[in-house]
């Protein structure tokens, strides 16, 4: 049995103010992806967008709204997010289960034709560098040549002197917006764990975390030009920032 509409809407919206406690500027974030996806697909009839840890479906909600034409497929592997997805932006995605990164993880996506773009918000830091430079070479593969990955996440400086400085910006940006106001991360699990309507969703997520118990987990800490190094090994090409606050950013590598 699936999560109630309600029940799904009371989670999703929490889980919407949750995440403003991280993610600097986060729907002026969200608004730069969708432009650039926007760009990218100007002539595609129906673009086919692949949404990277998509959570409950904040950014494929945000994407077809931009672009009603648009199909996107939205990869989880949390059961309690997805689901939550499913019943509240049921409109918005094909929702898949997968643990991306794993071997063979993209038969489970059900592609039957080249993708137009690949996006991701704060989802892919925490695979280990070989991991993601394994995902970004199959990702190039599978996008259309001219397609675009969009990548927005917290990415170390360079100089790893002007930390301080990005993290003081995001910091006082989040202050004056009263981001932190917001629960946290851990208050969020808590009190959707005493829902009981996501008992079993939790049940099977505790099954799924203890699988996944040596999967890795821990923030990559790459830099900006790390990942545009591994892009570059991975066949991309123009890869560019094209927006920053603080140590939040959208990269942006093209395919051919």
């Amino acid at each position: 049995m699936g999560v109630s509409m309600d029940t799904a809407k009371l989670w999703v919206e929490r889980w919407e103010l949750q995440q403003q406690h991280y993610a600097i500027a986060r729907e002026e974030r969200f608004t730069v992806i969708a432009d650039v996806v926007e760009h990218v697909v100007a002539h595609q009839d129906r673009p086919l967008v692949l949404d990277l840890g998509c959570g409950p479906g904040s950014l494929a909600s945000r994407l077809v709204a931009r672009l009603p034409d648009a199909e996107v497929v939205a990869v989880d592997m949390d059961p309690v997010l997805l689901e939550l997805g499913r019943a509240h932006h049921a409109e918005a995605a094909r929702y898949v289960d997968a643990v991306i990164g794993d071997s063979g993880w993209t038969d489970a996506l059900g592609l039957d034709r080249p993708l137009d773009a690949v996006v991701s918000t704060t989802a892919l830091h925490y695979l280990s560098e070989r991991t993601l430079l394994r995902t970004y070479r199959r990702l190039e593969s599978l996008l259309r040549p001219g397609g675009a990955l969009v990548n927005g996440d917290h990415f170390a400086p360079d100089d790893r002197r002007c930390s301080e400085l990005t993290a003081y910006v995001g910091r006082r940006r989040a202050e004056r917006s009263r981001t932190h106001d917001h629960e946290d991360w851990d208050a969020w699990w808590s009190a959707a764990a005493q829902d009981p309507e996501l008992t079993d969703l939790f049940a099977q997520r505790e099954k799924r975390q203890a699988a996944l118990a040596n999967h890795g987990g821990n923030d990559n800490d790459l830099t900006l030009t790390r990942h545009a190094e591994l892009l570059e090994q991975s066949g991309f090409r123009g890869i560019t920032p094209v927006w920053q606050c603080g140590d939040s950013h959208v990269l942006v590598a093209l395919k051919g």
